[in-house]
């Protein structure tokens, strides 16, 4: 339970900070920033990626609020879902793993998730499928928050700041909760060692918004109750707090289900393929 009231509570100077570019953005969306934040969308895979690979998840929530609010492509915000390693790493980094282990994992995360991002963001540039855009005042009007009337963009983004991250404690907090009594006992009775029915199952079992998911993971391939592709699988659609952000923030629930599939078919398609790598 300390560990979850440690997490939370690490996520508040990200949702902070993103809000406040968000509101930013808003307020001067025909200057400098708007500019800029224009031009570097198509680099965004690339940033992402390379960004989801720190071993946080704070910058999954990031990447949600941005995609809501019209900011990053939707292959950044799947770059950084994939490349997310939550406490993966770190719990590796204590057990001692070889350094070329650690190597393999997150060079297949952000390998793999920068052909995910560039790829999907090429296929809807090819198709010229535009997403509508979306404003931060949209966002104020879907979440009913009235932050809008208020002058400036601190008081704004400290209002959805605590709006998110209530809803995060509300909603993690029970998942924590059926973890502390179901979870590594259930992971255990799984198929995680089955050629890509154990890939299949960990990835699901990744999209849990909780990062005891990811430390019992580490656990369970320590200590061979996990294959490699699993292990991996789970990783790659672990993406933290993202998902559970993104459904909040972002108003079109079908769009956030295909995003949704798209994080699961793909974190257990690259993890089978990352399990010829050990």
């Amino acid at each position: 339970m300390i560990d979850f009231v440690k997490e939370t509570l690490s996520l508040l100077p990200f949702l902070f900070a993103t809000y406040l570019v968000l509101e930013a953005v808003e307020a001067r969306s025909g200057g400098a920033l708007g500019r800029f934040l224009g031009r570097a969308r198509s680099v965004g895979p690339l940033a992402g990626a390379l960004a989801g690979a720190v071993p946080q998840c704070g910058l999954s929530a990031a990447a949600a609020s941005f995609y809501a609010g019209g900011v990053v492509t939707i292959g950044t915000l799947l770059a950084v879902f994939l490349s997310t390693s939550d406490e993966l790493v770190p719990v590796l980094i204590s057990e001692r793993v070889p350094l070329s282990v650690l190597a393999k994992i997150i060079s297949a995360k952000i390998v793999f998730a920068l052909i995910a991002g560039f790829t999907i963001d090429g296929v809807i540039s090819f198709l010229r499928c535009r997403r509508r855009e979306v404003s931060v005042s949209e966002l104020c009007r879907h979440s009913h928050c009235s932050c809008s009337r208020r002058r400036g963009i601190v008081v704004p983004a400290l209002i959805h700041t605590a709006e998110i991250f209530v809803f995060i404690v509300i909603v993690s907090g029970a998942v924590e909760l059926a973890m502390h009594y179901f979870g590594e006992e259930c992971l255990h009775e799984l198929c995680l060692t089955r050629p890509f029915v154990g890939e299949l199952v960990a990835a699901a079992v990744g999209l849990v918004p909780n990062c005891a998911v990811s430390v019992a993971g580490a656990k369970l391939y320590l200590a061979g109750a996990m294959s490699p592709g699993a292990m991996m699988a789970s990783s790659f659609a672990g993406s933290g707090v993202g998902l559970l952000v993104l459904f909040r923030t972002n108003r079109s629930i079908p769009e956030n289900m295909l995003i949704l599939l798209a994080v699961y078919v793909l974190g257990a398609v690259f993890g089978f393929l990352s399990g010829f790598l050990f």
